[in-house]
């Protein structure tokens, strides 16, 4: 099994990140990876439960289930059901934690799955690069911030 855990923190108190990232359908608004999203069955994309159907700019189709949502904790988890990419038993979970020191998120984005003999390290970075680091970074685009430590140029 391989488990892959990323992290950052994000230069936005937790409720503006959560405002975002709380829809589970939300994800072709700002993940470049994803062009569009719809939740099956006329479903609300925070129903435990419900199954997001979307498709990748490599016009690739998955299914992903929301398994747990807690607005109290800021953190959802959610499965993969159908996938061309050779990911089995993959689970997610998603959490937000404030850091009160200058309002920040901790933002941490984990999963666990199978996948092929030979072909974990190429899943790992699939998963840890292309999805979770690549996700951070279009979570501040799409909200207009600054990476932690970055300096602006002048």
């Amino acid at each position: 099994m391989v488990k892959v855990v990323k992290s950052t923190i994000l230069e936005a108190p937790v409720e503006q990140v959560w405002d975002v990232l709380r829809d589970f359908n939300g994800h072709d608004r700002w993940h470049p990876a994803v062009t569009d999203s719809t939740i099956e069955r006329g479903q609300t994309s925070d129903r435990v439960g419900c199954v997001r159907r979307f498709h990748l700019a490599d016009g690739s189709e998955l299914r992903e289930q929301l398994l747990t949502l807690s607005d109290m904790e800021t953190a959802y988890s959610y499965c993969l059901l159908d996938t061309p990419v050779p990911l089995f038993n993959y689970v997610s979970h998603v959490s937000l934690i404030p850091v009160t020191d200058g309002d920040r998120t901790f933002w941490q984005w984990q999963s666990r799955f199978d996948t092929r003999r030979g072909e974990e390290a190429e899943m790992e970075t699939l998963v840890g690069e292309g999805i979770y680091a690549a996700g951070f970074e279009a979570i501040r685009r799409h909200m207009g911030l600054a990476k932690q430590g970055s300096r602006q140029e002048q």
